[in-house]
């Protein structure tokens, strides 16, 4: 293990569950404590706890911090009202994906931008740079704050009994005043601020899991007092610890992307179906602008999609999609590759996301419904075509 890997202020709390580590952009994290897909299915059915202290939380303030972000990334934050968030992405001038965040307007003049863990050097570099000419301050946090993710049907029921009081609810959050209200009331994409098992606490309805979820950001000092008051109230509701394993069938169930697999510096928001997050009919000139706009005139050379197999046998990142063969001959015609894909616990049998050509995409070759192959260790295995995600909850 590399000297420099960084610990969370919860590694020992980790530890002392047992949990089995990795390195995961520089963190030694937990991949899972005892069973992947106990775990897995604890969030699809009770409530799960997440140690996310690795993504990052750099904090943007100053009278121009939202015609900064204006210009740093792809979408308009100065639309965001105070107390809601946006998913967005940092893209350089080519139009090549930095990396996709989420963005959290605290307060008139505040924001939090919380980028994926291995992207918090390039992320912060691409925003100090662009601060030129703006009257704006960049202070990178991600050293110094925990981020504790509860995520599921009974997530809800935990952060009642853990939020103590509300101290800031702005009024496009939905929140109320009283803890219940707040509850109850936060929209997705929203945050108020408050007090979380004695500590002060940014408290946000996100997550990456597909479940209805929230996501507490203290301070590094009180980290174990908010995860042990969290998992006390999780435990009795069946709830279970976390790891990085199950967090990824979640989020790849959810037909959610992944930076590094279905995102990368090679790709446009528009290469990644993403290309309506970009504020290209405004008249801010964002960095990337015209090569996105280029992107969405010339129309991108492949697009996302979801496969899904049988039996047991999961297409993995980098396998070959083939257009499907004649009379039980194998495709000859390469389409595109799988970026990730498993054995869905939930559903119980394989899924996938693949980027294949367009064209085959726009025919019948590889059109919804359309049936492909997939090359799995020499042998290949239909796949269907199907529409995004693959699971949705119900509400």
């Amino acid at each position: 293990m590399s000297k420099d890997i960084k610990h969370t202020a919860l590694h020992g709390v980790h530890e002392k569950l047992g949990a089995r580590f990795t390195d995961f952009g520089g963190w030694d994290m937990p991949l899972k404590y005892t069973s992947e897909l106990d775990e897995h299915h604890a969030v699809r059915k009770n409530v799960g706890v997440f140690d996310l202290s690795h993504m990052g939380e750099v904090r943007v303030t100053g009278p121009e911090a939202a015609e900064f972000l204006d210009h740093a990334l792809i979408s308009r934050l100065s639309a965001v009202p105070v107390g809601k968030a946006k998913y967005s992405m940092i893209c350089e001038s080519d139009g090549g994906i930095i990396d996709d965040l989420i963005t959290y307007h605290l307060a008139e003049n505040e924001f939090l931008v919380v980028p994926n863990a291995g992207n918090v050097a390039p992320v912060v570099r691409a925003l100090n740079e662009r601060t030129v000419s703006f009257d704006v301050t960049v202070n990178n946090e991600s050293d110094d704050t925990t981020m504790v993710a509860v995520q599921g049907p009974k997530a809800t029921e935990v952060m009642k009994e853990v939020v103590d009081n509300v101290t800031d609810a702005p009024e496009a959050s939905g929140a109320g005043t009283t803890v219940n209200d707040a509850i109850d009331g936060l929209g997705y994409y929203a945050a108020f601020q408050g007090i979380v098992a004695g500590q002060p606490a940014i408290v946000a309805r996100t997550g990456y899991t597909g479940e209805d979820g929230f996501e507490i950001i203290v301070a590094n000092d009180a980290a174990e007092v908010v995860w042990e008051t969290v998992m006390t109230v999780a435990d009795r509701l069946g709830g279970l610890p976390c790891g990085l394993v199950c967090r990824d069938t979640l989020r790849l169930e959810a037909g959610m992307p992944l930076y590094g697999n279905e995102l990368s510096l090679d790709l446009t928001p528009v290469d990644a179906g993403l290309g309506v997050l970009a504020a290209t009919k405004s008249k801010d000139k964002f960095v990337g602008r015209d090569a996105i706009v280029a992107a969405k005139e010339e129309g991108t050379k492949q697009t996302l999609v979801g496969l899904v197999g049988e039996g047991r046998r999961a297409a993995r990142g980098g396998y070959e999609v083939f257009a499907a063969g004649e009379d039980g001959n194998p495709g000859e015609f390469s389409i595109g590759h799988v970026t990730s894909g498993a054995l869905s616990p939930t559903l119980g049998h394989p899924v996938a996301l693949a980027y294949v050509s367009k064209e085959a995409a726009e025919s019948a070759t590889a059109s919804e419904g359309a049936t492909v192959e997939v090359d799995i260790r020499g042998k290949r295995f239909p796949y269907r075509v199907v529409a995004l995600p693959f699971y949705k909850r119900e509400r």
